[in-house]
């Protein structure tokens, strides 16, 4: 199985999620860190569609300005554009597997797609 996550090193939660595929027998990972490499709003689009989310609920209100700049009541659009600009406001980790999207919090619902 081929597996990529959006990850943040600096996340407890993304590795214990990391940590969980890293030991799933045979599988084909790809770690992204999307700080440093960050997906593109039609990216960052398709995993929320995938995962049956809004761009919205996808935003990270944790240690961000996203509240007091309007975004969780903001359309798509500029969600996603914001998250493209700055990707500090993606909430982590998203996992991509060939049976789904998830935003792994809490990191079992990795499982999920697995």
């Amino acid at each position: 199985m081929k597996a990529t996550i959006w990850h943040n090193p600096s996340c407890g939660t993304s590795r214990k999620t990391l940590a969980l595929l890293a030991e799933t027998p045979g599988m084909e990972l790809t770690v992204v860190e999307y700080l440093v490499t960050p997906p593109s709003a039609d990216k960052l689009a398709q995993l929320y569609r995938d995962a049956g989310m809004t761009p919205q609920q996808g935003l990270r209100l944790r240690g961000t300005d996203a509240e007091e700049r309007g975004l969780p009541a903001a359309g798509d659009a500029q969600v996603l554009a914001a998250m493209v600009a700055e990707p500090r406001l993606i909430e982590r980790p998203l996992v991509e597997t060939d049976k789904g999207v998830r935003l792994c919090r809490p990191q079992e619902k990795v499982h999920e797609i697995l």
